[in-house]
């Protein structure tokens, strides 16, 4: 399958595919132990000290390759999100700042684990990641793209996108803009990135559909051994006949957008 037809055959039924991540003994087993445990956990201090929880919390926010830094975490979770100058926002990471916002220990002290929608929030967000890095395991370009697909809709502009580095992979594999851009300086980068697509279209889900298309295509001729527009032409057509035959009309779309850049 290609990456399109891999990626389109799990957002098109993502709550079944959540449903059986969720369902395997590893998650479940990891989850269970979240979900008996939290509520124990009354302040920053604590949570970092628990490993299993720490891990799952941080990976629930997608800060999976970061759990050796337990001594920032623990910091950002204690200064809190109360103004702009704290460490949660100083550090340009959306995640670190989501996981700051959802662990408030700063604003809400030993109650911020007793909330059941804080629980339910982790728990669904782990399992997400848990369900990309799953599959990132067999086309890694599906991964970013079921990533992207959830994330690329809170962006607020090019810096946003500039700190999240799976996004700006995506972003650079569809415009082909060389990861070498990295060494300009930032402002330059934000720059290119503003000139090259509206961070905005991403809000839409039919915008951000054809995106995704195109970054699939990308991947798939940069990646996938395809060549030549009538190679990426098969694999939108392919993709359409893997998920079902027939070509539909977001394909077909996708496949106009595509040529048109």
């Amino acid at each position: 399958m290609t990456t399109l037809s891999s990626y389109l055959s799990i957002a098109r039924d993502a709550t079944r595919w959540r449903t059986i991540t969720a369902k395997t003994p590893e998650v479940a087993l990891q989850t269970k132990y979240f979900q008996t445990n939290i509520s124990k956990v009354k302040s920053a201090d604590d949570l970092v000290k628990d490993t299993r929880l720490f891990s799952y919390a941080m990976k629930a926010f997608g800060l999976g390759d970061r759990l050796y830094a337990k001594g920032l975490m623990k910091q950002v979770l204690q200064h809190g999100v109360g103004a702009p100058t704290t460490l949660a926002y100083k550090l340009n990471d959306p995640n670190i700042l989501a996981f700051a916002k959802a662990f408030d220990f700063a604003k809400n002290g030993a109650q911020t684990t007793a909330s059941a929608s804080l629980v339910q929030t982790t728990v669904d967000q782990f399992t997400q990641n848990e369900l990309e890095k799953g599959q990132a395991q067999q086309n890694p370009g599906v991964g970013l793209a079921l990533y992207f697909q959830r994330k690329a809709p809170a962006l607020t502009g090019p810096f946003s996108l500039l700190a999240d580095k799976k996004l700006l992979q995506v972003v650079q594999t569809a415009l082909d803009i060389s990861p070498m851009t990295a060494v300009m300086p930032i402002d330059s980068q934000a720059a290119m990135l503003t000139k090259k697509l509206n961070i905005a279209d991403f809000k839409d889900a039919t915008k951000l559909q054809t995106f995704i298309s195109r970054f699939a295509a990308q991947y798939d001729f940069k990646y996938g051994g395809a060549s030549g527009s009538s190679s990426t032409n098969a694999i939108l057509l392919g993709a359409a006949q893997d998920i079902g035959g027939g070509v539909n009309e977001s394909l077909l779309k996708a496949m106009q957008a595509y040529r048109s850049y």
